[in-house]
């Protein structure tokens, strides 16, 4: 394994939840604003959902892996298909725009808040001598995070973001208990149903009936400019079920976030922490995008406010499907590699080209069976050029699992090309 003297080494393991402190390095001017960017939109998003638990476990930093899902008893026969989970191509012609209140009063029963609990473990410092604070062992605090929800089945089914359930940042891994509370103040203990931290869904399911389920929209079908609502409790419960308007800002914005692309919609409605998992609707009162990001930085000297982002329903509507009738995403396609970037400093530093250096290669992995090495380093991925891991994560993102590939790559200073079909990652 090539030693990068000097080099941060930013790694990427198909099977590990990144660390989001590591600021994007800037190699290169043309590149170097959409890598700031990623940088600010990955310190937005995890203070996003859950507030307290950041602070209880300030440094205890690691990255951890990931957990796709949990699978639970499915015997009950439900699936996506019974609920009003349309997220697909839909005929709105005879649909009639609501006023901004007429649109609250729907959504408003479909709205929930969730609170998660963690357990955060601390290593204690021993001191001079042995003494100090708990004489070097570790002990466990519960820290409490926020967020919101949208009710998608009369039985209890509910879609957030995973990264309100989820906390991948400090290693403290799904919360050990979730609360959902109702518009009317109702609380119930939540299963989880299953969870995806590269799509940022999950559904949980409380045991209740007659609850009212959100319709879901076409976001296919939206128009920049066309307005929007949002509707959360950011900071926590005290400002529960807040309502804000704007706009479609954006669509199909391709963002970054914590090494994992993503293709969200645009919006400048306000969007806080605790607001995580709530719905962005449309004024025929319809769910059009589950709120997961917000950028809420300054670089340059230059403030940046109302810029958020909203997982498209139709996205998310396939992702629920999956996660509940299989348990799992699928088609989701993996490489089976570990990997590093190669950036423009170190490319020069050892006479390589910029891209994607192989640490290694998972046994049995499609990688392996295409012939990658530990060493290599990828430049090309189905025509594209990648030059860093997120490139190569959302270059093969836009394939499926069983797809073959031509990657190109650079052994021993000589370009090659090979194919690699991908297999399934669960």
């Amino acid at each position: 394994m090539m030693n990068y003297n000097g080099y941060n080494n930013e790694s990427y393991n198909e099977n590990t939840v990144f660390s989001t402190d590591t600021i994007a390095r800037k190699p290169s001017k043309k590149r170097a604003a959409a890598r700031i960017a990623a940088g600010i939109m990955a310190m937005s998003m995890v203070s996003f959902g859950s507030v307290a638990i950041y602070r209880a476990a300030e440094g205890s930093k690691e990255s951890t892996t990931k957990i796709i899902t949990e699978y639970v008893d499915r015997s009950s026969g439900i699936t996506a298909e019974s609920m009003n989970l349309l997220g697909n191509k839909t005929d709105t012609s005879s649909d009639t725009a609501l006023a901004t209140e007429d649109i609250v009063d729907k959504l408003l029963p479909s709205v929930v808040g969730i609170k998660s609990e963690f357990t955060v473990t601390t290593q204690g410092y021993s001191g001079m001598f042995g003494f100090g604070m708990n004489n070097g062992r570790s002990s466990s605090q519960t820290a409490t995070g926020t967020g919101t929800g949208v009710i998608i089945s009369e039985d209890g089914y509910i879609v957030t973001n995973a990264h309100v359930i989820y906390d991948s940042e400090y290693n403290t891994g799904l919360s050990d208990n979730i609360t959902v509370i109702l518009s009317d103040d109702t609380e119930y203990e939540a299963e989880v149903i299953g969870y995806d931290t590269d799509y940022d869904l999950a559904v949980l399911k409380i045991k209740a009936d007659g609850l009212t389920a959100a319709e879901f929209g076409d976001s296919d079908e939206l128009r920049l400019g066309e307005s929007v609502i949002a509707i959360g409790n950011p900071l926590g419960f005290e400002l529960k079920n807040s309502v804000t308007t704007g706009v479609v800002s954006g669509k199909d914005r391709e963002v970054t976030i914590s090494n994992q692309s993503m293709t969200l919609l645009q919006t400048d409605a306000a969007i806080n922490a605790g607001n995580s998992g709530g719905p962005l609707i449309n004024k025929y009162g319809k769910v059009i995008g589950i709120n997961s990001s917000k950028m809420s930085s300054s670089y340059s000297g230059a403030s940046i406010d109302n810029i958020g982002f909203a997982i498209p329903s139709n996205e998310a509507a396939k992702i629920v499907r999956d996660i509940i009738d299989c348990g799992h995403v699928t088609g989701k396609p993996q490489l089976g590699i570990c990997c590093q970037d190669v950036d423009q400093q170190t490319a020069e530093m050892y006479r390589i080209p910029v891209g994607v250096y192989v640490t290694s290669v998972n046994e049995g992995s499609p990688a392996e069976e295409a012939g990658l090495l530990s060493g290599d380093i990828i430049t090309e991925f189905g025509g594209k050029e990648v030059t860093t891991s997120a490139e190569l994560i959302s270059a093969k993102n836009q394939y499926s699992a069983g797809d073959t590939v031509e990657v190109r790559f650079s052994r021993s200073g000589e370009t090659q090309t090979t194919e690699i079909t991908l297999g399934e990652s669960e």
